[in-house]
């Protein structure tokens, strides 16, 4: 969503780079385009004044002149304030302290609240909570069954005593689901409640009925993202009529310009508590203002990957697999499928990749990436048999043919994948070893590891060394001249031998004569000579 405002901000600060120092004009001329996109990206005229005046107040000071990197500072105090309107720190929900904790969502039709319910409701569930949700929509066409439905796909129960369409008392409905959720130990109830086309005093009245009702403990305002500049005159008319307590934003995955993100914080002064960025389930993620704001600056956001990683990938399996290969075994193409199950768990490669830096550079190439490459690789990999996946090397032209012909694809993609795999395999072996990887030492702990290699290839210092003898008799005679060579001292450290008692250059105890050393012209005023 935010890919056109990122893209236009990560060319303005280019623009910096290079310049020891930044006069008013260069600052005037870089307020000034971050003052167009953010306009473009449809974020509110208040909330962009007040941006823009602030970021050039900050970049005329202090802190900017008397900084080493001038445009490194620009976007730090940029990144600060985008922070700042997006909401300052993550806000969590707010728990009842005698169960059931209510939540209350309201917002327009078609903004998403039937859907995030089944989201937020799934979200409670995996933290271990017990939801409850609560079709209080009777007006809208199927908005019961539709909540039913999505209940059922999250696992989570759905009371609905009224079967909608224009039937049943939304009040009643929302004040009898808290008198069940205490009968039946829910600790947790979601209300989802009708919405409208429009802003209107109907819709106020019955929503304002429905909190008085069940006196909730967070009432969440659900907004459309990609509606655009009417996102701040619809926020404030539900924080007037309603007293909302946070937002949760919708269709972030779309492809609007986003400017209702940040301008809903600043203009309701109620924090954005969570986001939905797809259509599953799964794609519903607290808010964190400060991942956003890197997100937006090309900064990416590891932080949420590291998470999303956690969830997906198996910590037992994980901790195995760093087990064995601290132990020198080989990684296997079992080892690689587990992986690729695992990255399937995280959802979309491409949303995935979306969260490193810099990769808008690269949205290009990104966007054309077949999501389906997974697959054919996944399914290579399981035509084989287990004992080829422990060892591929016995996987000849034969075995090839089979595996292509079982996972529908031709023998080169079979060959391609076998020569990156070996490719990948001498790469964590060199890197367990600490040698072979460029510019990157062994890992401590590891056989091998924890020097500096100067590679394979590197020639060793100093003169070659002889080669042995095959002759037994003459590779003894190398031998004894060899220890003779080391029991003289030849090669010390400061050149002169190591001198045995009694040797020239030596008194007769034993101690070295320094009289007879030569030092070079004019050293003698560092020892306190004249």
């Amino acid at each position: 969503m935010f890919s056109t405002l990122s893209d236009r901000l990560t060319a303005t600060f280019k623009n910096l780079r290079g310049k020891g120092r930044l006069t008013e004009a260069d600052v005037d001329a870089t307020v000034r385009e971050i003052r167009r996109a953010l306009l473009d990206a449809d974020v509110a005229l208040p909330v962009v004044r007040e941006f823009v005046a602030t970021v050039r107040e900050r970049a005329l000071g202090a802190e900017v002149s008397q900084a080493l990197n001038p445009a490194q500072q620009v976007v730090k105090i940029v990144n600060e304030e985008l922070v700042g309107i997006l909401g300052g720190s993550t806000r969590r929900l707010t728990f009842a302290k005698t169960p059931p904790t209510v939540i209350l969502l309201a917002g327009l039709q078609g903004s998403g609240k039937t859907t995030l319910a089944g989201k937020l409701g799934h979200l409670l569930r995996q933290q271990g909570h017990t939801p409850l949700l609560v079709a209080a929509d009777l007006q809208r066409p199927n908005a019961v069954t539709q909540l039913e439905v999505v209940g059922q796909r999250a696992g989570v129960p759905v009371f609905a005593p009224e079967p909608g369409n224009g039937v049943g008392d939304p009040v009643d409905v929302a004040r009898r689901s808290v008198q069940e959720a205490r009968a039946r130990q829910y600790d947790v109830v979601i209300v989802d409640t009708a919405g409208r086309l429009g802003v209107d005093a109907e819709m106020m009245q019955q929503a304002a009925d429905i909190r008085d009702a069940v006196q909730p403990d967070e009432v969440l305002f659900v907004l459309d993202a990609m509606i655009g500049q009417d996102a701040v005159n619809v926020a404030r008319a539900f924080a007037d009529g309603v007293g909302i307590t946070g937002v949760a934003l919708t269709k972030l995955d779309g492809d609007a310009r986003g400017g209702a993100a940040l301008s809903v914080a600043s203009v309701t002064g109620r924090p954005v508590m969570f986001a939905s960025t797809g259509e599953k389930l799964g794609d519903f993620e607290l808010f964190h203002p400060d991942r956003m704001a890197s997100r937006i600056l090309d900064m990416g956001d590891v932080l949420t990957l590291i998470e999303q990683a956690e969830k997906a990938f198996d910590a037992g399996q994980a901790e195995d697999l760093a087990t064995r290969f601290l132990e020198g075994e080989d990684f296997t193409l079992e080892d690689f499928l587990v992986q690729m199950q695992g990255l399937r768990k995280m959802g979309s490669l491409k949303k995935m990749l979306g969260m490193l830096p810099g990769m808008a550079q690269v949205r290009d190439q990104l966007e054309q990436f077949d999501e389906r490459e997974i697959d054919r690789i996944e399914a290579i990999v399981r035509s084989m048999t287990p004992a080829e996946r422990r060892q591929p090397k016995i996987i000849n032209g034969s075995r090839r043919a089979r595996i292509a012909k079982g996972s529908g694809v031709t023998v080169t993609e079979v060959n391609q994948l076998l020569e990156r795999f070996v490719d990948a395999q001498k790469m964590m072996r060199q890197l367990r070893q600490g040698g072979g990887v460029p510019g990157m030492p062994g890992l401590p702990g590891m056989p091998g590891g924890g020097k500096k290699s100067r590679g394979r290839t590197a020639p060793a210092k100093g003169r070659p060394r002889k080669a042995k003898s095959g002759n037994p008799a003459k590779r003894a005679q190398q031998e004894q001249a060899a220890r003779e060579k080391a029991a003289t001292g030849r090669g010390s450290a400061f050149g002169a031998g190591a001198l045995g008692a009694g040797a020239p250059g030596q008194d007769p105890d034993g101690e070295p004569d320094l009289s007879q050393v030569q030092l070079p012209p004019g050293f003698e005023k560092f020892l306190g000579g004249r």
